[in-house]
C-alpha cells in the first residue's frame, strides 16, 4: 500500500502530510521534462489504463505523458467506440480490463462518485481525473503546485476562486488543498453560480470581482461551463464579462501583483481578457508543465515507490 493508499479520488480525504509529499515529490520530477531524453524506467512493466467518459485535451494528454515519462504502457480507451455504447456497464468495462492485468485506471466521469464506485470493486489502483461536479485531485494539486513556487509556504496566504464555482469539480479539489495547507480561500461569482452552501466549507464569499481583487494574492478563474448550464444563470456572457470578467484595466487597480491561473479550456473574453491570459502576471501555462510533473508524482506514490527516492528516480535516466 502506497502512502496514499491504494486509490487518489479526492483532495478532500487527503492530509496535509500527503499533499506536501505530493507536490515535493513532483518537484524534482519536473527535470525531466527538460532533458533530451524525456523518460524515466520508474514504471517500467506497469500498464495504465486512460478511461475517458468525457471528452478531455490537458488532461488526457498530460496523464498520458507522465504514463509514459514514467516507462508504463498506456492503453487509452475511447468509450464512444468501446462496448459501453452497446451498453456494457462501468464495472464489467473495468473488470474486463483488469483480466488483462492492467494495473491502474485513470477515469474522468460525468458522474460524481463514479471513481469511487469503481475503485471499491476493482483491486487496480484508480485515479480520478474528474468525476461530475465532484473533484478534479489532480488539477488542485498541480494549481497548489504552481502556487507554492510563486507564494513559497500557502500558510496564510488568500487565494480566491472565482467564476463558475457551482459547476466546477476544480474549485471543490482547491478549496480542500488550499485549507489543508493552510491558506485563506474565498470564492467570487454571480450568486446563482455559488453553491447554496458554499460557507460551510470555511471559505469567505465577494459579490463583486473589485472586491476580490483587493483582497487576493492569487486569483483562480474559472471557465463558465456553459454544457452544463440551462438558461437562466447568467443574463448574457457580455453581461458576465462586464461585471465579473478579469481584464487589465481591473487587475491594474490591485494593491499589489497577483499571480493569475486558470485550469483551462479558457473563454477569452467572457471570464478573463485575453491581456490578462497572456500577461505577466499569468501562470497558465506553468499550470500545463506543472499538471504532467504532479501526475508523474500520482503515479510514482501510487505505485508503492517511497517519497525519499524521487530525486534519484529523477537521476535514473542522466
Amino acid at each position: 500500500m502506497s502512502l496514499l493508499g491504494k486509490d487518489l479520488i479526492g483532495i478532500e480525504g487527503l492530509t496535509r502530510e500527503q499533499i506536501t509529499t505530493i507536490l515535493d515529490v513532483a518537484d524534482p520530477l519536473k527535470a525531466i521534462s527538460e532533458r533530451a531524453i524525456k523518460k524515466v524506467p520508474t514504471l517500467r512493466g506497469m500498464t495504465v489504463v486512460n478511461l475517458f467518459f468525457e471528452a478531455s485535451t490537458r488532461t488526457r494528454i498530460s496523464f498520458e505523458f507522465a504514463e509514459k515519462r514514467m516507462s508504463a504502457d498506456t492503453v487509452n480507451v475511447a468509450t464512444a467506440v468501446s462496448s459501453v455504447s452497446k451498453g456494457e456497464t462501468l464495472v464489467d468495462t473495468a473488470r474486463n480490463l483488469e483480466a488483462m492485468k492492467i494495473d491502474m485506471v485513470v477515469i474522468r466521469h460525468p458522474a460524481s462518485g463514479a471513481p469511487r464506485f469503481l475503485a471499491d470493486r476493482i483491486e487496480s489502483n484508480v485515479i480520478n481525473a474528474g468525476d461530475g461536479t465532484h473533484e478534479h485531485p489532480t488539477q488542485g494539486l498541480l494549481d497548489l503546485l504552481t502556487l507554492r513556487s510563486h507564494l513559497g509556504s500557502l500558510e496564510g496566504k488568500r487565494i480566491c476562486i472565482c467564476g463558475d464555482v457551482l459547476h466546477s469539480r476544480v474549485a471543490r479539489s482547491n478549496i480542500w488543498g488550499l485549507k489543508a495547507l493552510g491558506a485563506q480561500v474565498a470564492v467570487c461569482g454571480p450568486r446563482s453560480l455559488l453553491p447554496g452552501a458554499i460557507t460551510d466549507l470555511g471559505v469567505e464569499v465577494f459579490g463583486r470581482i473589485e472586491e476580490a481583487i483587493q483582497w487576493a494574492d492569487a486569483l483562480n478563474v474559472l471557465r463558465l461551463q456553459l454544457e452544463r448550464m440551462e438558461r437562466g444563470y447568467i443574463p448574457s456572457l457580455r453581461e458576465y464579462n462586464r461585471v465579473f470578467g478579469l481584464t487589465r484595466a481591473r487587475l491594474e487597480r490591485a494593491p499589489k501583483d497577483l499571480v493569475i491561473l486558470h485550469p483551462g479550456p479558457m473563454n477569452r473574453g467572457v471570464e478573463i481578457d485575453s491581456d490578462v491570459a497572456d500577461g505577466p502576471h499569468s501562470v497558465i501555462l506553468e499550470q500545463v508543465t506543472n499538471g504532467v510533473a504532479v501526475r508523474m508524482a500520482v503515479l510514482y506514490l501510487l505505485a508503492g515507490n517511497a517519497p525519499a527516492l524521487a530525486d534519484a528516480a529523477k537521476a535514473e535516466s542522466a
